[in-house]
């Protein structure tokens, strides 16, 4: 897969994932990373194979952080 089609699953699970935890996408959140990526890689592994000069966890962190407004963590 390519890394911006990954990019785009990603970001959508993320609102997936937050329906199913009852997460809202807010800076007052605490959306917790580790959660979301064991669950990505248990029912969605595809999406965490792409290419990268930094680290798919890295690059997929990073924009779980976008989605739930984590950006102060950045």
């Amino acid at each position: 897969m390519k890394k911006d089609e990954a990019e785009r699953g990603i970001r959508y699970l993320c609102s997936q994932w937050a329906a199913l935890v009852g997460v809202t996408p807010a800076p007052s959140a605490s959306p917790n990373f580790g959660a979301f990526y064991g669950w990505v890689r248990e029912n969605h592994s595809p999406y965490l194979d792409f290419r990268t000069t930094t680290s798919v966890r890295d690059d997929v962190e990073r924009w779980f952080d976008q989605e739930f407004k984590q950006t102060w963590r950045n």
